[in-house]
């Protein structure tokens, strides 16, 4: 099999596809012959040696998504069948590769009108955002600000709670603003300064707050919701200093699936895949997803 993987922390360019023994699931476990892999913000930054304290021991991979097919099956896994059609979270952090291990009890089987470049884009924006509106607990007619709305996690979290009857306000880039207007969100500059006016000037009051973005908006949802239990981060790691729950927990794939797929094969949430890289030209991917101001996912697919 083939996988991307580094050896050193740095930019895309230390990203390599190389050639290594072929996993072998264990018990629980399916190996999924990869179709399409999702990529995500955390792998960058997991690359480039952000969370590191030391040198790395031997070479990582990255990914955490894929969407493909079922190539073998390990001990007693009996839910899933060889050539089935899979989607969900794989077992460690390799996902962009020909094969990959998943739990075979966080897949989920792809409906025939999802492309697997498709499915592939889900399953952590989709939890990632589930998991962080069932957290602040929000409600109809609630007012519920999202930084970072724009990106995968922001876009999932806006449609769903406009589904549930809320008002969402969204912080994104000028270049995003039309297609969030469009989306039922009410559009506000992310820019720092003049943040918390802005936001006052699209809504008066704020109930809830879900921090996608990571970076420094704390403080002023606090001030905007006056309560930090109705603040959620799911990115920024100074959540304690302002008494705000930094969402890091998962949950199971299948769980959330049951409530939302459906949403999704309806049409009724959508999560665009902004751009396609074949395996061969991951580097670009990688690349292409630190450059900011996305508009849904970027996604490697597996010939």
């Amino acid at each position: 099999m083939q996988a991307l993987q580094y050896a050193e922390y740095g930019g895309p360019e230390v990203l390599r596809l190389v050639d290594v023994p072929l996993v072998e699931p264990g018990p629980g476990q399916v190996r999924v012959a990869v179709r399409a892999a999702g990529v995500n913000p955390r792998d960058a930054k997991l690359r480039g040696g952000r969370f590191a304290s030391e040198p790395l021991a031997h070479p990582a991979g990255l990914g955490m998504e894929l969407s493909g097919v079922v190539d073998a099956v390990g001990d007693g896994v009996d839910a899933w069948r060889v050539g089935q059609a899979v989607f969900g979270r794989s077992v460690t952090r390799d996902a962009v590769a020909t094969h990959a291990l998943a739990p075979a009890d966080d897949l989920v089987a792809k409906p025939d009108r999802l492309t697997h470049a498709q499915a592939a884009a889900l399953p952590i924006a989709v939890e990632t955002a589930y998991r962080g509106l069932r957290q602040l607990g929000v409600g109809p007619g609630a007012t519920l600000l999202i930084h970072g709305a724009s990106g995968g996690v922001g876009l999932v979290a806006t449609q769903l709670a406009l589904i549930e009857g809320l008002t969402v306000v969204g912080t994104v880039s000028d270049a995003n603003r039309a297609a969030y207007r469009k989306l039922g969100g009410i559009p506000v500059d992310y820019a720092s300064d003049g943040l918390a006016d802005r936001v006052r000037a699209a809504a008066p009051h704020i109930d809830h707050v879900l921090d996608a973005y990571g970076h420094g908006v704390l403080g002023l949802s606090v001030d905007l919701t006056g309560d930090p239990g109705r603040v959620v981060t799911l990115a920024d790691p100074t959540a304690s200093e302002h008494g705000v729950h930094l969402s890091i927990e998962s949950f199971p794939i299948p769980e959330v699936m049951a409530s939302v797929l459906p949403l999704i094969e309806s049409g009724r949430v959508v999560l665009p895949v902004e751009a396609e890289f074949p395996l061969a030209e991951a580097a670009r991917a990688y690349a292409r997803v630190e450059t900011g101001h996305r508009q849904g996912k970027i996604v490697i697919t597996v010939e």
